[in-house]
């Protein structure tokens, strides 16, 4: 057996999660990265309500949220005049415990992640290089180049690529990655600035073929913005600087920049890899999917693909299921990947379309019919769930069975806040297999839960639950990641007993 169970290329988001889960359920990892220090110039924002609820599960939501800034208004602006304020407060209060939208940067995000890992004992192998690997009926084994140079062999029963857009897992494996790249260059910058802008909110200048958003960060007088570069002279884009952009931001969001932090340009890819798995070695994050920017979706989903495949792999690992289950992974992932490329695809192109059509729709339409849709409860349920993936789910997945209430195996486990003051996600923390009942749970189903030895929750019925989809005295047998893999109406303990023979 190698020494390593899973080594894990690459030291983003993605990998730093997937090597905190694994740790926690006690598996043995390596982690590594080519680069010699964390990222200090990064994109990503957005930490979605299903990400934090993930986060709950390890003890890292409180971190996140205490780092970050919640967003309470996006706020449209035309041509320097404020054309819309949108509430974004309070749409998914009944849906989850993170019912509101999170800034908390990816550099800081990732310096969390590292110090959380290192405090569990992992360290990350900076300046650490995977040239190639093999894989064998016992695992794989890989060539790595150290620091100082030299080469190293690694042996593992699996490989995680974590490692990006270029990554040379997927390059090794040879898996396809199709897509393209959206025309036009982009802008990051981090800056301190004063100005008209209201802070807590974030302001999106929506005119002609240009965006421009501005999102507080922590801190006071800390903005991040992202916006287009448009009719340069071909062969600039590469000495840009913010001084050839600023003019948005001062003129149009009333934003006086007095220091920028850092400064970057980039371009937009949609891809999605035409495989997940090769036999021991998976692809994840970056490495997997790429899209553009729209509704902060990117670095999240990394996050759930690494939740996802770390407690299948600690089940094979630890002897709790065969391989089997790791077939499961690809199909989970790469259908939600598939359908988040095609939506923020839709949605990056009106953005950043310079035809006449589309200008009407961002610069009148949009301000016009955006408030009055948020004025619709349904409206703003429906895009929350969407935006923070908690409508995220595997029903078509081999592990996914039955229906009991509106929940279906696959299904996110719905939230419930109860009359104590707590709620049903808090033995989610175990990591492990559970039953849910919510309501009585009868001898015999105790018996088998005993016998399977998968612990049994039963809450008592209270009103909230039905409006949650919950049925009374329903078997929801919960995955350690949060999701249903079996809803029984009837509760049947040879039902559940089946379903563990079979999975």
């Amino acid at each position: 057996m190698a020494d390593t169970h899973v080594l894990i290329a690459g030291a983003g988001p993605t990998g730093l999660v997937l090597a905190l889960w694994l740790t926690r359920l006690g598996v043995k990892v390596r982690i590594i990265d080519k680069a010699s220090e964390p990222g200090t110039t990064s994109r990503a924002l957005a930490v979605q309500a299903r990400t934090l609820e993930l986060y709950h599960q390890i003890g890292l939501d409180d971190a996140v949220i205490a780092g970050g800034v919640k967003i309470q208004n996006i706020n449209l602006w035309v041509k320097g005049r404020r054309a819309a304020t949108v509430p974004l407060t309070g749409a998914g209060e009944n849906l989850t415990p993170y019912s509101f939208a999170l800034v908390f940067p990816q550099d800081a995000h990732e310096r969390l992640l590292v110090e959380r890992l290192g405090a569990l004992g992992v360290r990350v192998e900076r300046s650490t290089e995977l040239l190639r690997f093999t894989q064998h009926d016992r695992g794989v084994t890989a060539t790595l180049r150290r620091p100082e140079g030299a080469e190293e062999t690694c042996e593992a029963e699996y490989i995680a690529g974590c490692d990006g857009a270029s990554s040379a897992v997927r390059a090794q494996l040879g898996v396809g990655f199709p897509g393209g790249t959206y025309t036009g260059l982009f802008y990051v910058a981090d800056v301190v600035g004063t100005g008209a802008p209201r802070n807590k909110d974030l302001h999106a200048d929506i005119e002609d073929a240009d965006f421009l958003l501005l999102f507080p960060l922590e801190g006071d007088r800390h903005w991040r913005l992202v916006g287009t570069v448009h009719d340069l002279p071909a062969g600039e884009h590469g000495t840009l600087t913010f001084d050839d952009v600023k003019g948005k931001a001062m003129e149009h969001l009333r934003l006086n920049v007095q220091k920028v932090n850092w400064f970057s340009t980039y371009r937009v890819h949609h891809r999605v890899a035409l495989r997940f798995r090769d036999r021991r070695a998976f692809l994840l994050g970056d490495a997997a999917h790429i899209h553009s920017p729209v509704g902060g979706q990117g670095m999240n989903t990394g996050i759930g693909d690494a939740v996802n495949l770390a407690w299948k792999l600690a089940l094979v690992l630890k002897g709790g299921s065969s391989q089997k289950i790791l077939d499961t992974y690809e199909p989970e992932r790469i259908a939600f990947a598939r359908r988040l490329v095609a939506t923020t695809d839709r949605g990056f192109v009106l953005i950043t379309s310079r035809g006449a059509l589309a200008t009407l729709i961002r610069t009148r339409i949009v301000p016009l019919v955006l408030p009055l849709l948020f004025r619709l409860r349904a409206f703003r349920e429906l895009l929350f769930k969407t935006v923070s993936q908690t409508q995220v789910n595997y029903r078509n997945s081999a592990l996914s069975e039955g229906a009991a209430g509106k929940v279906r195996g696959g299904d996110r486990l719905p939230w419930v806040r109860l009359d104590s003051g707590q709620d049903n996600f808090g033995p989610l923390t175990a990591l492990e297999w559970q039953v849910h009942v919510y309501g009585e749970a009868q001898r015999v189903l105790k018996d088998a839960c005993a016998e399977l030895r998968v612990p049994l929750h039963a809450f008592a019925w209270e009103k909230q639950m039905p409006r949650a989809g919950l049925q009374k005295d329903a078997l929801y047998l919960v995955r350690p990641d949060g999701y249903v893999g079996l809803a029984d109406a009837d509760a049947s303990a040879e039902g559940l007993r089946r379903y563990f023979a079979a999975h």
